[in-house]
């Protein structure tokens, strides 16, 4: 039997075999939660130095795998090698201890503390008991730059966009100098630049031999920066390939063990008159100048209406606004004729509005509570008897919803946290159609969700057109802002700059359009 090496070596002098490629091995892993297997008998390999990609749909087990690995979750059966030789991680704190780091999907900082102190958190650089704050500000500085950014170590990270927190989040895995690192979605909110910027400073880490275990849901991606892909379905290994071999319908293939060709369908819908009527929307932004500058459009009954640009173009700030939760707004707001002048959220709720956030963690959902008290959110007046809530109502209106989004939950009382991306997202959707609204604000909904819950929230766009509500759809993939929506409105700098119809439009066209404005060495999306 290997010697066994202990978490609390604090060196890595293990004599390794420079011919062995594999450097960690999590073997026949059986990971059982109740009611559920995560994972069957799988077992995965990780090519030393190189970018190993993980695959598979929401539920897949890709995240329990990746959990394990991190220390996070310990397997059911099963063992793990790390140069050959066995290892047990009882916590994260183990695996740090090994070389082992992980960027999660969903991201992990303390929105109060500044970017040098999330950096640093729990590794703080001290002398004589106190904390070396003026040389971490300079090594955090120095991390960010790595990445090609100008983040302030200072600024709090709650003021920063959700790309620049990503970006923080890189910074404070760079900082653990790992030699194993676990990047789980971490191209999810950023642009094509700051992608661009990522894959230069992973091709780094290879050459330093850093090996890398990589999930994304952008096959496309997965093609220029993976050398070894597997696939997970339903909790098995089902594929493993060389990335150069590999194609995007291969992947989506195996992922989804059908044809991919039928993910993507759209129905033909009528459009009726006129739903909803924005003119002149303007939001000032600090320090001068517009995040909406006199924006005016119609969305139509039956319409699914796309809004695309780069980032900071002021696509979330216009749904924001209709939303109510821009109160500084000013210009005018018509539904079905009539003028909207409430401003407040709940009151927007009320008025038929309901909006699906790009961040459903922060935004969409609370944590704590099950899938049902999650979905009944923004809807808890309709089942009140006097001060009483009706539970039977309720769980009727959430097994409805259960069912007509095909949400996959063991029951509504599952807490929302047991959920894959996909269903959460699900959720998030359904406590907004429990409303009752006129209009659907759909900001980035297939963020993080793997292809075939992208096509199950596509299903449920065309499905709520043919019911003649109003979808406004907002996406940073040009290929899903050119499958779905009827008609096209491009964003730059706050303002429209293009109109195209399904038919017309081009991804040359939306591009163009959406750098009005913008030199070619601006880096937004």
């Amino acid at each position: 039997m290997p010697e066994m090496i202990s978490v609390l070596d604090s060196g890595f002098d293990t004599v390794v075999d420079e011919k062995d490629d594999i450097i960690l091995s999590a073997q026949h892993i059986i990971k059982v939660f109740p009611g559920t297997v995560a994972l069957d008998d799988v077992t995965f390999n990780v090519h030393r130095g190189k970018v190993n990609v993980l695959i598979g749909e929401n539920g897949a087990g890709k995240s329990t795998l990746m959990k394990i690995l991190a220390g996070v979750e310990q397997p059911t059966s099963g063992k793990i090698l790390l140069e050959g030789q066995e290892i047990h991680l009882h916590s994260p704190l183990d695996a740090n201890r090994l070389g082992i780091g992980i960027i999660y999907q969903e991201l992990n900082l303390c929105a109060n503390l500044s970017v040098a102190d999330n950096i640093f958190l729990a590794r703080e650089t001290a002398r004589n008991g106190l904390i070396q704050r003026k040389t971490q500000k300079q090594r955090a500085r120095e991390l960010v730059g790595r990445l090609e950014q100008k983040i302030d170590p200072d600024e709090i990270v709650s003021d920063l966009r959700i790309g620049q927190q990503q970006i923080v989040e890189i910074a404070k895995a760079l900082a653990q100098e790992v030699r194993i690192l676990i990047m789980d979605e971490p191209t999810s909110a950023l642009s094509v630049a700051e992608v661009e910027i990522l894959f230069r400073v992973i091709r780094e880490l290879k050459s330093r031999g850093v090996s890398i275990i990589y999930i994304s849901h952008k096959l496309e991606e997965l093609l220029q920066i993976g050398d070894h892909i597997t696939i997970l379905r339903d909790g098995r290994k089902v594929a493993e390939e060389d990335a150069q071999n590999s194609n995007v319908s291969w992947m989506i293939e195996k992922m989804v063990g059908r044809n991919p060709n039928a993910l993507f369908t759209r129905r033909d819908h009528p459009i009726g008159d006129v739903l909803l009527k924005a003119e002149n929307l303007t939001l000032p932004r600090a320090g001068g100048g517009y995040l909406l500058d006199h924006v005016s459009f119609e969305l139509r009954e039956g319409e699914i209406l796309g809004f695309y640009g780069l980032m900071g173009a002021g696509r979330s700030d216009l749904v924001d606004c209709l939303a109510g939760a821009r109160p500084l707004a000013t210009g005018s707001i018509c539904m079905n004729g009539k003028p909207v002048t409430v401003k407040t959220i709940s009151e927007r709720i009320k008025a038929g509005f309901v909006l699906v956030p790009e961040d459903r963690q922060a935004y969409g959902l609370v944590q704590p509570l099950s899938v049902m008290d999650n979905m009944l959110l923004a809807s808890l007046e309709k089942y009140l008897t006097g001060i009483f809530l009706t539970r039977k109502q309720e769980k009727a209106a959430t097994e409805q919803q259960i069912k007509e989004l095909s949400i996959r939950v063991a029951n509504p009382y599952q807490p929302i946290t047991a959920l894959s991306g996909g269903n959460q997202q699900k959720v998030v959707v359904a406590k907004g159609l429990l409303t009752q609204p006129k209009v659907l604000l759909l900001d980035e909904p297939t963020r993080g969700i793997d292809v075939g819950a992208k096509s199950e929230i596509f299903e449920i766009m065309s499905r709520l057109a043919e019911q003649k509500y109003g979808v406004i759809f907002i996406s940073s993939e040009l290929k899903e802002i050119l499958a779905m929506p009827d008609r096209i409105l491009v964003m730059s700098k706050g303002a429209i700059t293009g109109e195209f119809s399904r038919e017309d439009a081009t991804e040359e066209k939306l591009v163009a359009a959406s750098t009005i404005g913008h030199n070619s060495s601006n880096g937004d999306k």
